[in-house]
């Protein structure tokens, strides 16, 4: 499996997500975008992540990056989601789970592991977390955090 790295090209990716929509990275040239690949919809430690970025909607605009989520999920499960939840940011399905083999995120056993990669607009990346044992997820203050520091360079 990849291990991608600080300072490599991010792979690119084409998939579907919340709202009828598709994302592909190559769309984001010229943003910033913060790409957070969790293990699941409905999970206690996702549900808090993702109602976490809900209630801090104005920290998140004020990043002036792009946020997705990402993980197995179909695209089904992450409407529900979504809606239950009113959450805020896109939710993308990887139900091959490529995007996250290609990212090196992937766990033996086929879970995603819990990260965070920062995007620059020319698709490098700039930042990397990945949890081993996904049980803590960045909030909106850690992600402001993440991203300054991957500006400055």
């Amino acid at each position: 499996m990849a291990k991608i790295e600080i300072g490599d090209p991010a792979p690119d990716f084409d998939l579907a997500g919340t709202g009828g929509k598709r994302y592909r990275l190559a769309d984001r040239r010229g943003r910033w975008t913060i790409l957070a690949f969790y293990p699941g919809d409905f999970t206690l430690v996702c549900t808090r992540q993702f109602c976490s970025y809900r209630d801090d909607d104005e920290r998140l605009a004020e990043l002036d990056a792009d946020v997705l989520g990402i993980s197995p999920q179909a695209v089904e499960s992450h409407d529900r989601f979504t809606a239950e939840h009113r959450l805020n940011v896109p939710l993308l399905a990887d139900p091959d789970r490529a995007t996250a083999k290609a990212y090196g995120v992937l766990a033996p056993g086929g879970l995603v592991r819990r990260s965070i990669f920062i995007v620059d607009p020319e698709g490098i990346v700039r930042h990397r977390d990945v949890s081993m044992l996904s049980l803590r997820y960045r909030d909106a203050d850690d992600l402001a955090e993440a991203l300054a520091r991957a500006r400055e360079g």
